[in-house]
């Protein structure tokens, strides 16, 4: 069985799409892989590593992933269940139009300086809004391309997405706090078993995580929990059940935290998408 499944769901001449998903079969570092050209991952679910030389990522839905065109890198997944990602490709030229020259390398081509960005709600809904309206056949051509645009400029933005700030050794350890969060969703965390997986007092994660994230670890889960609950609402009918499956205490505590996110209640997201 192939590791991984790869389906197109938008081609045109600005932009290409694919839904990538990978079932984590290869728990160690795979073997390297180069991008023939710079693309977007935006995660949707799981959770992965991205290791490029000695700089590594967690990727996951909270995050853009920046695979330069030309660059080798390997791929983990320290936790079990694979991921799945939208690969978000349009032309250098195009890219070149969208991004920040602070956020680009100098010399020939369109690369990233660094691997990610935490991306906000909104970016997140429009990821999920791109992959249920072309899975479905809603969305045409025109509208598609920009809606994928707009994602892209507001996971660049200075104002609607953030680049990690910190040393190295704090940017590990924040990561290390965010494969804990990540391996079970569900599971009401305290500070202190957090710290503990991490090895350091809770004092110094709140601090630390706060300075690399620009936002508080509680709310860094919670927007985990909202992002699976985006990928779930295609197939879940119970909503009451889905958000009790993601740890939050009730209906209403889940369909107030998707609103206050998003915009609108799961019922209203499932309704404009057809999904229910």
């Amino acid at each position: 069985m192939s590791q991984f499944s790869c389906q197109t769901i938008l081609s045109t001449s600005t932009v290409r799409l694919r839904d990538v998903i990978c079932n984590g079969a290869c728990a160690h570092r795979s073997a390297e892989e180069c991008a023939h050209s710079t693309s977007l991952a935006y995660p949707y679910r799981g959770v992965f590593m991205r290791h490029v030389g000695r700089s590594d990522a967690v990727a996951e839905p909270n995050q853009v992933i920046f695979f330069n065109g030309g660059e080798g890198y390997r791929i983990s997944h320290p936790v079990a269940g694979g991921d799945a990602c939208l690969d978000v490709k349009v032309g250098e030229e195009v890219l070149s139009e969208l991004a920040p020259k602070e956020q680009l390398r100098s010399g020939s081509g369109v690369s990233f300086k660094r691997q990610r960005r935490r991306i906000d709600a909104r970016a997140q809904a429009l990821v999920a809004l791109l992959r249920y309206s072309l899975g479905r056949g809603i969305a045409e051509p025109l509208e598609a391309e920009t809606l994928t645009l707009t994602l892209i400029r507001r996971s660049l933005g200075e104002r609607t997405s953030h680049g990690a700030a910190g040393t190295y050794g704090r940017e590990k350890l924040v990561d290390r706090a965010k494969l804990v969060l990540s391996s079970d969703l569900a599971r009401r965390w305290t500070l202190g078993e957090v710290a503990r997986e991490v090895g350091v007092s809770p004092v110094y994660l709140t601090q630390v995580f706060q300075q690399v994230e620009a936002m508080p670890l509680y709310r860094y889960q919670l927007r985990l929990r909202l992002a699976r609950a985006l990928d779930l609402l295609g197939s879940h009918h119970d909503l009451t059940a889905l958000g009790l499956e993601l740890g939050f205490s009730s209906h209403s505590h889940f369909s107030s935290s998707f609103k206050q996110a998003y915009g609108r209640t799961p019922a209203e997201f499932q309704r404009s998408l057809r999904l229910r």
